[in-house]
């Protein structure tokens, strides 16, 4: 496990709150107050910043983003027929007005339409941790399409075992069953785990990422029950009816949350992802298990972004042990795959309530789908796991993701510069914050869109793409020390204008 810092009870931003605030208050009142101090010392934190020098060197960017890609905006502008002009509406995350349009992708290399070229530290999103287009899996799914045919005949291949063999020998789940992504994986493994236990809720934490699960758009509201996240999209039922939820690196938020007995699974990943890198602090996991199996959930846990923690994921690397566990995304080398392992114990209780007639899992009963488990997805995924995201590509991949930590990290030491990065196997993220934020609060509070747009639009700029959602950068087995290297010099030198 990860070392961390110690509880928030004795944690300097909650110092100041009063000893009965902190014995009787809810979880919202608590962390509103925590969260407070989080931001309120990460203004002076920032106070060094001058906002408008920032301003100047992001028009400045923006500019030359614009200039440098007109074939890209030329296609962006004339897509009438797809909503918010992209194929989908996130991809307008890019801060330059319009997104870099792809004309091809290698390894760890993407060329534009405009014909630049990028070292790729995004890599999908994860998506494309084995690299773009890996030489086995296209050989697998080139082998599938033509020399055997056959893509989706709902019919299971002999690949489909090799896989569910692997990803047991990986994390230790026994049982498998396959879908196209991981919000599918969780959607399908919550309903399971409802059946399995009786009970009708998913405990999530505040700021986690699973997808778009509805359970986990979930925050802590005035009363501590859980609300809408801000900018949730139209939630088909007040999330108080089927989420409960805590703050990461709290044992005492999910104790009181599973204290009412309804909660049929504790849904988390390893470590917080989509709101920064968020490490638990030691004996959190520990904890959590312990937690789920005194008040009769099970535990399930999303490895869909920290897979980045080793070959066996953050699982076998921390000797996690979850009832439920999750992957997508990363498995299948670019070909849409996700899987959901179970144990025995959780495979005899959903066989005894369908054996009562309770649900239907074979056909009517709402999980699985017609591509789900396909021959193309799973030879994909076979070639992938076989012979690409090895243990020694795990190994070389985790040794580059250390070296751009310690540059980055060098960086920040030099230039006397308030944020903070952290790490997680192959992946890294740094944050406009120091400490590093120790839970989803903080981390939300500690975002700065302008920062954010004017860090992305550099490094773009200058032939380097990390993630536009957030500041991760993510090896892959084809990244090289050189561009690791590049990513110092050039990391350094947008961060130094800032600070001159």
């Amino acid at each position: 496990m990860p070392r961390g810092r110690e509880s928030h009870r004795s944690h300097p931003w909650g110092a100041g709150i009063p000893p009965e605030d902190n014995e009787l208050a809810t979880d919202s009142v608590v962390e509103r107050l925590w969260c407070d101090r989080f931001r309120a010392h990460y203004s002076r934190a920032m106070a060094t910043l001058d906002r408008a020098r920032l301003a100047e060197l992001l028009r400045a960017e923006q500019q030359t983003y614009v200039e440098r890609n007109p074939r890209s905006r030329e296609l962006f502008e004339a897509a009438d027929n797809l909503f918010g002009r992209v194929p989908m509406t996130w991809m307008n995350m890019w801060s330059g007005g319009f997104p870099l349009y792809l004309a091809s992708a290698t390894g760890n290399r993407i060329t534009d339409v405009d014909g630049h070229d990028y070292i790729d530290f995004a890599l999908g999103d994860t998506g494309a941790m084995a690299g773009h287009s890996p030489e086995a899996t296209t050989a697998a799914v080139a082998r599938r399409m033509g020399e055997l045919r056959g893509i989706t005949t709902m019919l299971p291949s002999e690949d489909a075992q090799w896989v569910g063999a692997e990803l047991t020998r990986r994390f230790g789940l026994p049982l498998w069953s396959f879908t196209l992504t991981a919000t599918d994986a969780n959607r399908w493994a919550i309903r399971l785990a409802r059946l399995a236990t009786g009970r009708p809720k998913i405990l999530t934490f505040a700021y986690c990422y699973h997808g778009s699960v509805d359970e986990a758009f979930a925050v802590p509201g005035p009363d501590g029950e859980a609300v809408s996240r801000p900018g949730n999209v139209a939630p088909p039922v007040p999330l108080a009816q089927t989420s409960r939820v805590a703050t990461w690196n709290d044992l005492e938020s999910v104790e009181r949350q599973l204290a009412h007995g309804d909660v049929a699974a504790i849904l988390t990943e390893p470590a917080l992802t989509n709101i920064g890198i968020v490490l638990p602090e030691a004996g959190f996991m520990e904890g959590l298990r312990e937690l789920a199996t005194r008040h009769g959930a099970l535990l399930m846990i999303d490895e869909t972004h920290t897979f980045s923690a080793g070959a066996g994921g953050a699982t076998r690397e921390w000797g996690l042990q979850p009832d439920i566990f999750v992957i997508g995304k990363s498995i299948g080398g670019g070909i849409p795959s996700g899987a959901y392992g179970i144990t025995e114990a959780v495979a005899e209780a959903i066989t005894r309530h369908t054996a009562a007639g309770e649900a239907d899992i074979v056909d009517v009963g709402g999980v699985g789908g017609t591509l789900a488990g396909n021959a193309l997805s799973t030879a994909a995924m076979r070639a992938t796991l076989g012979e690409v995201l090895t243990e020694d590509a795990f190994a070389q991949m985790t040794k580059l993701a250390t070296d751009f930590t310690s540059g980055v990290q060098a960086t920040l030491d030099e230039l006397e510069v308030p944020w903070s990065i952290s790490q997680l196997g192959a992946r890294a993220e740094y944050r406009f914050a120091d400490p590093a934020p120790r839970t989803g609060e903080e981390s939300a509070a500690a975002a700065d869109d302008e920062l954010d747009a004017y860090m992305h639009l550099a490094m773009c700029n200058r032939g380097i793409l990390m993630t536009p959602f957030h500041n991760m950068a993510l090896m892959c087995p084809q990244t090289s020390p050189e561009d690791v290297e590049r990513h110092t010099a050039v990391f350094r030198e947008v961060v130094a204008a800032l600070y001159a």
